[in-house]
């Protein structure tokens, strides 16, 4: 009966260290990027948000790509620059998404590029 247990245990053990290299390839697949452009304003500037939002402008195979990036205390931390019609060529690193044709891009770190 322990031995029945113990291989139990063991085969749930193996099940959830399988589950769990899942879950790292998939953190793995949404690496890191770094993109830099023009950010603005997403509703004083583009009129596409309707809250504020940073998009950062990109240029790509000839045509521009808008970024929105996510709310949270790295983009936000640098809207007031933007802000209001202001543009700040930018540098973002951070995990890219694409949902319906609209990339967006939870940023870890945006740097001013000096002109």
């Amino acid at each position: 009966m322990k031995q029945l247990k113990f291989t139990l245990a063991l085969l749930a053990g193996l099940a959830l260290v399988g589950f769990n290299t899942n879950t790292f390839a998939e953190d793995a697949a949404a690496k890191e990027t770094t993109i830099t452009g023009n950010m603005v304003c997403g509703k004083c500037t583009l009129h596409e948000t309707e809250k504020c939002q940073n998009v950062v402008q990109v240029t790509e195979n000839g045509a521009t790509v808008n970024y929105y990036l996510k709310q949270n205390a790295v983009s936000k931390a640098e809207h007031k620059a933007v802000c209001h019609g202001d543009t700040e060529k930018v540098t973002v690193t951070g995990t890219v998404a694409e949902k319906d044709g609209k990339k967006t891009l939870t940023p870890t770190k945006i740097d001013a590029v000096k002109s």
